[in-house]
């Protein structure tokens, strides 16, 4: 018998290390990486990680390097090499693309070439699976494992937990209870938690969908802006309440509410991008100059969510193919699409616009 954490449980704590600016270990079978995210990097910490000695690196997204004329001799990411003078402001300035248009030049930079990306290419997604912006320093250590014990830092084996952030979380039903709502007084709310930590996810079933009929449901992910504050730069709003009304007049349907704020990049980033947004780049854009893709959503949790309600099959709500892929390879069969067309104003129409041409959506 062990009370010691599994990996699932190291990862999320790892996660919570990060996000306050303590530093995580990564070990591998090339050896092992001190990785501390850049975003919440301070003055004390970074004067320590150069005490350290070596040579660390800013591990940035390809996405993010393209910014920045940064070569990306890794593919997917850059290494890039810090300058013998680095401050903190100069690694937040690579981070970060809030002032590229004020100061564009940070370079030139110098990437590594040659070596192993492995760890800092999973310190990225480890750092990005915590909703900080893309971009992680990283120190080759010579023993890794030992540095984490005497240091009281949670280390990770790249075996393990690649896989652990790679795989969509499993997922348990925690209650569901009547809740009478506006569209319908025949309304449930279902709660379902993930293993890993993260946050939890809804369903709010209409009436009593039968089982073994195509239900009409809609995967929505979390918009505080729009589903909540009325913003007009989306259309969420108008879809969540469009998507509950079309419910409530069929008497049945099931509403899944995802907690993936801002296409899966969390409140703070989105927020970012609409900062971006307001220098002149559309949303594609922003994401790219955060170092983020066009959408970091996982919409399997949508399908699990269902196969664990009893459905397994759907009339989806929604105008993007990448929803309907994703439910058909979840053994979730998309009998029909029905279009959920709402919310366009003066303030969205750019967005809109954009989502069709660069995202697919059919609007």
């Amino acid at each position: 018998m062990t009370l010691a954490p599994d990996i699932t449980e190291l990862t999320a704590r790892a996660r919570s290390d990060l996000r306050m600016g303590v530093p995580v270990v990564l070990s591998g079978s090339r050896g092992a990486a001190l990785v501390m995210a850049a975003e919440t990097l301070d003055a004390q910490r970074l004067a320590d990680l150069r005490a350290l000695g070596h040579s660390p690196v800013l591990a940035i997204t390809a996405r993010r390097a393209a910014t920045l004329k940064a070569r990306a001799y890794d593919g997917d990411l850059a290494r890039v090499v810090l300058p013998p003078d680095v401050s903190l402001g100069w690694i937040l300035a690579v981070a970060d693309p809030s002032d590229d248009l004020k100061t564009p030049m940070k370079g030139p930079l110098t990437s590594e070439r040659e070596g192993a990306a492995d760890l800092h290419r999973l310190a990225l997604s480890l750092v990005k699976s915590a909703r900080l912006l893309p971009a992680a320093l990283v120190l080759t250590l010579p023993d890794g494992v030992e540095f984490a014990r005497r240091n009281g830092l949670t280390q990770l084996d790249a075996r393990d937990v690649a896989p652990e952030l790679e795989q969509s979380s499993a997922l348990h039903p925690v209650v569901s209870a009547r809740l009478p709502l506006e569209v319908s007084e025949a309304g449930r709310l279902h709660i379902f938690r993930p293993e890993n930590g993260g946050e939890e996810h809804y369903a709010i079933e209409i009436g009593q969908p039968d089982r073994h009929a195509p239900v009409l449901a809609r995967l929505h992910s979390a918009c505080f802006t729009g589903d909540l504050m009325g913003s007009l730069k989306c259309d969420c709003g108008p879809q969540l309440r469009g998507a509950l009304a079309q419910m409530g007049a069929e008497g049945t349907g099931v509403l899944l509410y995802l907690n993936q704020e801002g296409r899966g990049i969390g409140l703070a980033n989105k927020m970012r991008a609409y900062s971006l947004q307001d220098q002149g780049f559309d949303t594609v854009e922003a994401n790219h100059r955060l170092g983020f893709e066009d959408d970091e959503r996982d919409f399997r949790i949508g399908a699990r969510i269902l196969t664990l309600m009893g459905f397994s099959a759907v009339r989806l709500l929604t105008n993007n193919p990448a929803k309907i892929a994703m439910m058909e390879q979840n053994d979730i069969e998309v009998v029909e699409r029905v279009p959920l067309k709402l919310g366009e104003n003066i303030h969205n129409h750019a967005y809109l616009a954009t989502k069709a041409a660069k995202s697919g959506h059919l609007l």
